[in-house]
């Protein structure tokens, strides 16, 4: 049992640091194009379907992050 508590441990940090790199990768900076973007999207899906198996507080907090990085952007638009 403990094997399986150590894999699960190791899978949780790779996570977290997949997550923070998905999370650079967010930056406007760095998705300027639509394909960018739809890559951005792939990826965050992805780690989210990974996440969901996870119980490191951590995991869950980057992929709230994640989520909130693909939503619209709104913009404000002002009539006169």
């Amino acid at each position: 049992m403990k094997e399986v508590a150590a894999i699960d441990r190791a899978i949780d940090e790779l996570l977290v640091q997949l997550g923070q790199m998905v999370l650079r990768l967010s930056s406007p900076q760095v998705t300027k194009r639509a394909d960018d973007r739809r890559a951005l999207v792939r990826s965050v899906n992805q780690y989210s379907v990974c996440a969901a198996r996870s119980d490191d507080p951590r995991v869950h907090e980057l992929k709230a992050e994640l989520d909130e990085t693909i939503k619209p952007r709104l913009r404000l638009v002002v009539s006169r």
